[in-house]
């Protein structure tokens, strides 16, 4: 496994555990170049989920991408990053779940939306804002009578 500090191909697994859903392995490595330590998680391939984009587009699901941006609506929030990962891999679960292989983004977008508004309400308006593409304060102000109201 290659160091995401120094792209040292070599480590060694110091703990491994299976994760609270038992849907993957978590693995905590240390490089054995540079000794920082981080974490991998192993878990069964499964059929590629394909997104399909506003535009009709096809692109692959990527959990990363998404983890990105969840990222950036917890940005200088309270939120831990083992909640958003957890997060990540919800969301992905409950896709290949559905047992389609394909999924429209603004199904993607409303289970995010659905798992944020309960993790931290901030990081929920900030990436609604930008996927629901708010044109006005109205629109914002909207959302956020509708976040008090629950």
């Amino acid at each position: 496994m290659k160091c995401p500090y120094c792209d040292y191909a070599e480590s060694k697994v110091i703990d491994s555990r299976p994760t609270d859903e038992h849907e993957a392995i978590r693995r905590r490595r240390e490089c054995l170049q540079c000794g920082k330590r981080f974490t991998t998680y192993e878990k069964v391939e499964s059929i590629p989920l394909m997104v399909i984009k506003k535009d009709g587009s096809r692109q692959m699901f990527d959990g990363q991408k998404l983890l990105n941006g969840i990222m950036r609506a917890c940005e200088k929030r309270p939120v831990a990053m083992s909640d958003m990962e957890r997060l990540v891999d919800e969301i992905e679960i409950a896709a290949q779940n559905l047992m389609e292989r394909e999924i429209k983004s603004d199904r993607l977008g409303e289970m995010v939306m659905d798992k944020l508004r309960d993790l931290d309400e901030v990081a929920y308006v900030r990436f609604a804002s930008v996927y629901r593409e708010f044109r006005d304060l109205n629109t914002f102000v909207d959302e956020v009578n509708k976040l008090l109201k629950r």
